[in-house]
């Protein structure tokens, strides 16, 4: 299997070509990847918590969807882990919508009667990304204040895997 490309050749955010119509003929993007990122919301969803605890952006950028998964996984983890399966809500609050492409060009013997260049340069379609910008909330924890450095050091955990700056933000509702 082939590796996935760099985080660093698709972190900018630029405007996005990746329409999708009705009409077969004007979509930009034809296929759409299948994201990995499948679940958003866990824990004890009908109940309601005293505190909120938020990851909140602190850059400009697009997180792909393997890393809003590996970041939900540890947060969802270490909650399970501590807490139980009731005394918590996890909520991932981004979609990954935007379609990540790749011109791939092809290098070594024969190459030149393989690749077309940049003449069909639009690329294929290799992953999602969700695009984030600054202030945004990424992932959102509800909790009681028993369960609050818990759910704070899930919040940090997760932050570590996401390729931005985070900070958590701890709000008690009313």
């Amino acid at each position: 299997m082939a590796r996935i490309r760099k985080f660093s050749a698709y972190r900018r955010l630029e405007r996005p070509y990746t329409r999708v119509s009705k009409y077969k003929n004007k979509n930009f993007v034809r296929s759409k990847p299948s994201s990995v990122l499948v679940k958003f919301d866990l824990g004890e969803l009908n109940k309601s918590f005293p505190f909120k605890l938020q990851l909140v952006s602190k850059d400009q950028l697009q997180i792909r969807h393997n890393a809003l998964e590996s970041a939900r996984m540890t947060a969802n983890r270490l909650l399970e882990k501590v807490i139980g399966k009731a005394g918590w809500k996890l909520k991932v609050n981004v979609y990954p919508h935007h379609i990540l492409r790749e011109n791939p060009l092809a290098s070594g013997a024969g190459a030149d009667r393989m690749s077309t260049g940049m003449q069909k340069s639009f690329g294929k379609n290799i992953s999602r990304a969700a695009r984030i910008f600054k202030g945004h909330t990424i992932l959102t924890a509800e909790t009681t204040k028993p369960h609050l450095e818990t759910a704070k050091k899930a919040l940090e955990r997760a932050g570590k895997k996401l390729p931005c700056s985070c900070l958590v933000k701890v709000t008690e509702k009313k």
